[in-house]
């Protein structure tokens, strides 16, 4: 399915309500009960990256960090866990504007795999946790695959909801079109 980038030619009022739809969805996702890692952000920073122009990617997951951190809580990884999700929309600008159930799938445990590299790398590098050496980072990571369940199960997940929904509305649209002009 190809996506259609929202450009100039997109009225601002329908990016700026997709874009605050998206944020409201993460806030509202995050800060009610869930099972770990168990959140959408990841799969939002991706539908953002293939659907909303390229300097807006990044805007709509930190801002929905930013606003659920608030209420949930700041913590010292910030700059890994924010830094994650403004990549990851960055990267699927680019990576899922031709956006077929494998690439997103692919794109969505990419996701995964690159939030829990980073966030766990900062985990060991605050130091406080474990040694600073090459053992005590392949103990922050071997201690983290608990949580990497809950990330990848709803990455992959929310990415579907997203993409499927997009899918699915794009498809009556076109249809009401072709039954407009007969």
């Amino acid at each position: 399915m190809k996506i259609s980038r929202f450009d100039h030619t997109t009225p601002l009022l329908l990016k700026v309500g997709i874009a605050c739809a998206l944020i409201a969805f993460v806030f509202v996702a995050r800060i009610t009960p869930h099972p770990a890692n168990f959140a959408p952000v990841a799969a939002v920073a991706l539908f953002a990256g293939a659907l909303l122009p390229r300097r807006w990617a990044p805007v709509v997951p930190i801002t929905a960090m930013i606003l659920s951190d608030l209420v949930i809580g700041l913590h010292p990884l910030i700059f890994y866990t924010w830094g994650s999700f403004a990549v990851i929309a960055l990267a699927s600008s680019k990576w899922l504007t031709n956006a077929t159930v494998i690439r997103v799938g692919l794109s969505s445990m990419g996701a995964s795999v690159f939030f829990y590299l980073v966030t766990n790398f900062g985990v060991w590098a605050e130091g406080t946790m474990y040694t600073m050496n090459v053992n005590g980072l392949v103990h922050c990571y071997v201690n983290a695959l608990p949580f990497f369940r809950g990330t990848l199960t709803g990455d992959l997940f929310y990415s579907g909801v997203l993409f499927g929904a997009y899918a699915f509305v794009s498809h009556l649209v076109r249809e009401n079109k072709a039954s407009a002009i007969v």
